[in-house]
């Protein structure tokens, strides 16, 4: 565009002082596609343009408006707003921008922004491209029929554009392929593959130390946030500004740097850390309303195993148990009381809450303290602790002879040829069987034919179903025989396992509690209940020693031949 120079001495008094803004955007999709289309090169362009179109001395520009990586009809653009706040309070008096593109793909916000925001706060503005719009040069280029059409073909295109970008983003969280514009805090992006993640050590390390701290030290979230902060160890917003990523957050600069319990938690709830690709939690309402909603959780994208864990799955799944319990801290304290989630009153079945008294800890019922309307139940915190871990050891002794009786059960050969007995016998039974409805078929055409009497079918019917119903009954108890032989256990089974490798507890904390007790109920004489996790395991092996310590008495009580 030429300078605009005519009658230069007689305008010159009337022409007002420019405080000029240039405003430059690259989406997403642009991408590096067009160099002309990058912001150090929107700004060159820009910048030439007003050496060329003002007079010298007539202008300043005030600042450079950037907004890197956002699409246009996005309007929470952060330096498009602050655009706007210096217009509105005559900062800068003259927006420039390349094309409508660049400032707009919305139709409806492009005419309230030229027709309405731009002359109530008196200000002008520049669209150096096609069409080529100035306010204060010509009032009426803004109004002109070109500029509601490439509004509107603007918009055409971001619909087109976001659809297309929907549809590869679905594919790719389908395959598992992580489509972040930041890894999650514990990963970084594969230099080859950036829809891959390999483990940040540095950051990786904190994140066990999280998952430890509540599983195993009993440590509240808040609690560990605190120890962070302590440490001196950025949150997840200021370890990615750290590590020299372009991480804008709007809420990061709240909290300074700082960990908090909701960061915490969001942690100990993210299953990516168990090399789950977990995406699609969220969407946004529509390439106009960027808007978040939550997306229900079986809409999510879950692909399991594209990326090496940094937890394993038994400690998360320890940590998500400890969250559905209370996890209240002691007063001034970090970590979280021991059996806290844990104790209830045998008779109301309502929570305990935890008391002190002359320097003592104990548990009491709530409903008896608030209403009265229970029993007394009350117990100190240290012999309620006492008890529980000696119920654990007895627990765990008894575990550890079930697995020696399954494993002398296991190594017995009767067993595995008595298997092979009630097998054998099961197939011959079935066989059996269907001889007899064949020959109760058979027996219906000999009837009609004329070969037998009425009365002849009707008895020898009678003597096959007698035999038939005698045959089924065999076949269920055969079945049920079987059945039990291969409901076996064997010593590595997880219930065994997850008793035996605390075999030499000798105190209590968070992890073992979630890991092995699913209730505590204290009785009014203060004598405790406790309800073990994996009941229905436990039954079950008790039953399979059962069945087969029968099997073992039959076959050994039988005389040798």
């Amino acid at each position: 565009m030429p300078r605009t120079r005519k009658n230069r001495t007689a305008r010159a008094s009337a022409e007002p002082f420019w405080k000029i803004g240039l405003y430059i955007r690259l989406s997403k999709e642009d991408d590096n596609k067009d160099d002309s289309e990058s912001i150090i090169n929107q700004k060159k362009i820009l910048r030439d343009f007003v050496d060329g179109y003002f007079e010298p001395g007539s202008y300043v520009i005030v600042d450079v408006f950037a907004d890197d990586g956002l699409t246009g009809t996005d309007t929470a653009r952060p330096d498009f707003k602050r655009l706007e706040g210096c217009i509105v309070r005559k900062e800068v008096n003259c927006m420039i921008i390349k094309s409508l593109a660049r400032g707009f793909r919305n139709l409806a916000d492009q005419q309230k922004f030229l027709e309405e925001f731009i002359p109530i706060n008196g200000a002008r503005f520049i669209c150096t491209g096609t069409p080529f719009i100035d306010t204060y040069a010509n009032p009426h280029s803004a109004s002109g029929l070109e500029v509601p059409i490439r509004g509107m073909f603007n918009e055409q295109f971001a619909a087109t554009t976001s659809e297309e970008i929907r549809k590869t983003f679905k594919m790719k969280r389908e395959r598992g392929e992580f489509i972040g514009a930041f890894a999650t805090y514990g990963y970084k992006k594969d230099p080859n593959d950036k829809n891959s993640l390999l483990i940040d050590e540095e950051a990786a390390e904190v994140v066990r130390s999280i998952y430890h701290w509540f599983v195993n030290e009993g440590y509240s979230k808040m609690g560990i946030a605190k120890r962070l902060n302590n440490m001196g160890e950025p949150n997840p917003e200021a370890y990615k500004k750290k590590k020299g990523l372009k991480y804008n957050n709007p809420n990061s600069s709240k909290n300074d740097g700082l960990w908090s319990a909701s960061t915490v938690a969001r942690i100990l709830q993210n299953e990516i850390y168990t090399g789950v690709m977990v995406q699609g939690r969220h969407r946004i309402i529509s390439y106009k309303v960027h808007k978040q909603i939550a997306v229900p959780e079986d809409e999510w994208f879950v692909v399991p195993n594209t990326h090496e864990a940094i937890i394993d799955r038994e400690t998360f799944e320890k940590a998500q148990a400890l969250h559905k319990r209370d996890t209240r801290t002691a007063p001034g304290k970090q970590d979280v009381y021991i059996l806290s989630g844990f104790v209830r009153c045998a008779d109301c079945k309502k929570a305990m809450r935890r008391k002190t008294a002359r320097n003592l800890a104990y548990y009491a019922c709530r409903t008896f303290t608030d209403k009265k309307t229970c029993r007394k139940h009350s117990i100190r915190q240290d012999k309620l602790e006492e008890a529980v871990l000696a119920a654990l050891q007895v627990q765990i002794a008894l575990v550890d002879k079930l697995s020696e009786e399954i494993e002398r059960i296991n190594n017995a050969p009767v067993i595995n040829r008595e298997n092979k007995r009630l097998t054998f016998a099961l197939k011959q039974a079935e066989k059996q069987l269907k001889q007899y409805h064949d020959a109760s078929d058979s027996l219906y055409l000999d009837w009609k034919s004329g070969d037998i009497t009425k009365e002849e079918y009707r008895r020898l019917k009678g003597r096959i179903a007698e035999q038939t119903a005698q045959l089924e009954q065999n076949i269920s108890y055969l079945k049920e025989e079987v059945q039990v032989m291969a409901d076996g256990t064997d010593t590595d089974d997880p219930y065994l396992t997850a008793f035996l490798k605390h075999k030499n507890i000798q105190s209590l904390n968070r992890g073992i509690m979630v890991e092995l007790v699913n209730m505590v109920w204290v009785h009014e004489n203060g004598e405790i209940t406790v309800d073990f996790n994996f009941a229905d395991e436990y039954q079950r092996i008790l039953d399979y020693i059962e069945n087969n310590h029968n099997i073992l008495t039959v076959i050994e009580r039988k005389p040798a031949i």
